[in-house]
C-alpha cells in the first residue's frame, strides 16, 4: 500500500469511492450506447406494426412508414431508459 509523503494513504485515483465512481461511469456509457440502437430497433419494429395497422404500404427498401421517427423517439428512449435501470439496479446491491 503505497501512500504519498506525509502518510495520508493510497495516492489518487485508488480509493474505493473514485473506483466505484468510475465503474459507474463506465457502465452509464455503455448501456448508454446499447440502449440506443436496442431503442432503435424496437421503435423501428414498433412503427412496423402501427404502419401495419394503419394499411401503410412502405417505400420499397424501407422497412415502414415513416419508420425515422419511430426509430428516433426509440433511440431516444432506450438511451436514457437501459442506463437508469442498470445503474439503479447497482445501486441496490451496495451494502450500507
Amino acid at each position: 500500500m503505497a501512500g504519498d509523503a506525509a502518510g495520508n494513504g493510497p495516492g489518487p485515483g485508488t480509493a474505493d469511492d473514485e473506483i466505484a465512481r468510475g465503474r459507474r461511469i463506465g457502465v452509464g456509457c455503455f448501456t448508454t450506447f446499447i440502449g440506443f440502437w436496442s431503442g432503435g430497433m424496437i421503435g423501428v419494429l414498433i412503427g412496423k406494426v402501427v404502419g401495419g395497422a394503419r394499411g401503410c404500404v412502405p417505400i420499397e427498401g424501407t422497412p415502414a412508414c415513416d419508420w425515422y421517427y419511430f426509430a428516433a423517439v426509440g433511440m431516444i428512449i432506450g438511451a436514457v431508459s437501459l442506463p437508469v435501470l442498470v445503474l439503479r439496479r447497482l445501486g441496490r446491491n451496495r451494502k450500507p
